[in-house]
């Protein structure tokens, strides 16, 4: 393994305005002039840019344009906004590479990562924009002569969209595109640790054609979010982090019945049976688990192998860990990133030790990489893989979302099957067999949203279902036409003629 490079590239240029809130169709600083830095993980000392610290009047300002601009919004019609969404998705395409320089020098995933992450987006964008012409209701067959029945479909209103730093481009586009298709209008508050991706897709959707007030962005932390999740005008609220904050978004609504659509993160496992293909187990683990320095929502933090070929995987896992360079996110060599920040890194370290001082053994990894060439300072965990991890542990529970990897014997199928669904998660779940019946039975037994066979257990196909169970999600699921159960509401009409 070796310290990050010594020449990091240098950070990405950003326009002043990005640095600004977006409120009815203007670029404005924070109303009280306050701003936060946004720090380059890979090198913290460097600030990328100084962004609007936002308040309670800012948030109160955004929503106020947001409700303005909803009846000529709604007025468009979903046709002409999935066209307005087509042309931002071609305006996104041609800003790809500057749109991933963003990512990386913010949040700190590879860029090719990051330019993945941008054609991921796209497409999502285009997918929901096709979706203008079968936003659809039903005709009904009525109990009365010369009568019809029908049902179609009205936006919910004013919605709120808070979002991670994970995906810092993606989530806010399956969010953002589907409230605007819909006919809502739309406050986005992005995380405070990845602002500006977010920035430069409002900028993309502005220049697209969608109208001054439709789409407002609400830069800021803690204030402004609670400030939109307790407005009387924020008809819903669309929200992904962390399991605590979504349990506190969910009280907030609920005493005035705000609809809320809440993604809250996972502790994800992949079953591999003595059957399975460990060489094709292998590279689905090493990209699930540390791809992206392990910071997804579906990221593979649990493997649950049968004992008699633990070794065996392992050592094939610990092979391909032990060779990666951890370093500089734009350098073509580098496979693992810094984490976002610094209480990021202390969990992941955290994390390690408590579970070696319960009796879980280190095979590479677990430390930070703090010697650097360059002397960056860089919140650079290196890729971790434990064995002999108890099942009820805290690391085998709950989230460390970093590049850690815990591995847990089983049995065989059905303990294998009890142990990943033991925690109150449920985002994600793999096999690795060649066994139909275990295959069939673990599509029925898995208590998770997303399940995957023989392949990397992360992430979705753009027009699939992105969602959890159990903790994992609470409201309609994003990246599908199931979404519009929480972006609309359903109108009915009895017709006598």
């Amino acid at each position: 393994m070796t310290a990050p490079t010594e020449a990091l590239a240098p950070t990405h240029r950003i326009p002043a305005h990005l640095s600004h809130n977006f409120i009815s169709g203007e670029w404005v600083p924070a109303r009280s002039g306050a701003t936060f830095p946004d720090r380059n993980p890979a090198r913290p000392a460097e600030i990328i840019a100084e962004v609007a610290d936002s308040d309670i009047d800012d948030a109160l300002a955004a929503v106020e344009a947001a409700r303005l601009a909803g009846p000529e919004w709604a007025g468009v019609g979903s046709i002409q906004r999935g066209k307005i969404l087509f042309r931002a998705a071609d305006i996104m395409d041609r800003r790809k590479e500057e749109l991933a320089r963003v990512i990386t020098t913010e949040q700190g995933k590879k860029l090719s990562e990051a330019r993945s992450e941008v054609e991921r987006a796209t497409e999502i964008l285009r997918f929901i924009a096709g979706e203008g012409r079968r936003l659809s209701g039903s005709t009904l067959p009525a109990d009365e002569p010369r009568s019809m029945a029908l049902t179609w479909h009205r936006p919910l209103g004013v919605v709120a969209l808070i979002t991670p730093w994970n995906f810092p481009l993606a989530i806010p586009v399956w969010k953002a595109a589907p409230a605007l298709l819909s006919g809502c209008t739309a406050v986005i508050k992005p995380s405070p640790l990845a602002p500006l991706s977010t920035a430069v897709m409002v900028e993309i959707l502005a220049e697209a054609g969608v109208a001054p007030g439709a789409l407002n962005l609400l830069q800021g932390d803690r204030e402004p979010g609670e400030a939109l999740t307790s407005h009387p005008d924020v008809r819903g609220i669309s929200f992904t982090g962390s399991l605590p904050v979504g349990q506190k978004i969910q009280s907030a609504a609920a005493h005035r019945l705000a609809r809320t659509q809440l993604e809250l993160g996972g502790k994800n496992a992949v079953i591999v049976l003595a059957d399975a293909d460990l060489d094709a187990a292998a590279r689905a683990i090493v990209h699930g688990a540390f791809g992206q320095a392990g910071q997804r929502c579906s990221a593979t933090s649990r493997v649950v192998v049968e004992a008699s070929v633990r070794e065996e995987l392992v050592s094939r896992i610990v092979e391909r860990v032990s060779g990666m360079v951890v370093g500089d996110p734009f350098a073509d060599d580098t496979d693992l990133g810094p984490v976002v920040d610094s209480s990021r890194l202390a969990a992941c370290v955290d994390a390690v030790e408590g579970a070696v001082a319960i009796g879980a053994r280190v095979r590479t990894g677990g430390h930070a990489v703090t010697e650097t060439a360059d002397g960056s300072g860089g919140y650079f965990m290196a890729p971790t893989v434990l064995t002999g991890v108890p099942a009820d542990s805290e690391i085998a529970t709950e989230e460390v979302f970093g590049p850690v990897l815990s591995v847990i014997d089983a049995s065989g199928f059905d303990e294998a099957m009890e142990i990943s669904n033991s925690v109150r998660y449920g985002m994600s779940g793999t096999i690795f067999t060649e066994n139909r019946a275990h295959i069939f039975d673990a599509l029925e037994r898995f208590e998770v949203g997303m399940l995957h066979v023989n392949r990397p257990g992360v992430g979705a196909w753009p027009h699939l279902p992105h969602m959890g169970a159990k903790l994992s999600q609470y409201g309609a699921p994003e990246c599908s036409a199931e979404t519009w159960e929480f972006y609309t509401e359903l109108r009915s009409a009895c017709i006598s003629f």
